[in-house]
C-alpha cells in the first residue's frame, strides 16, 4: 500500500529486553560476608534485606 511503512514480520515485544535473562537469577543463596553462612535466597526479597541467622550481618548475593 502506498504511503504506508511497514515494519516487518516484528510483533511488539519480540526484542531484546527485561524479562529474557535481564536481572539476577531467582535461584541462589545469600551469603554471610562475615561468618560465611549460606542460607537460600528467597524470590522478590533482596539478600541485603536479611540478616544472617549465625551473627547478625547483613547478607550479599551469592551462587552455589
Amino acid at each position: 500500500m502506498p504511503g504506508q511503512k511497514r515494519s516487518g514480520n516484528r510483533e511488539k515485544g519480540s526484542g531484546p529486553g527485561r524479562g529474557k535473562g535481564g536481572g539476577m537469577n531467582t535461584s541462589g543463596l545469600c551469603v554471610c560476608p562475615q561468618c560465611g553462612k549460606q542460607v537460600d535466597h528467597e524470590r522478590g526479597k533482596p539478600c541485603f534485606e536479611k540478616k544472617c541467622p549465625s551473627c547478625g550481618a547483613v547478607m550479599t548475593r551469592g551462587e552455589p
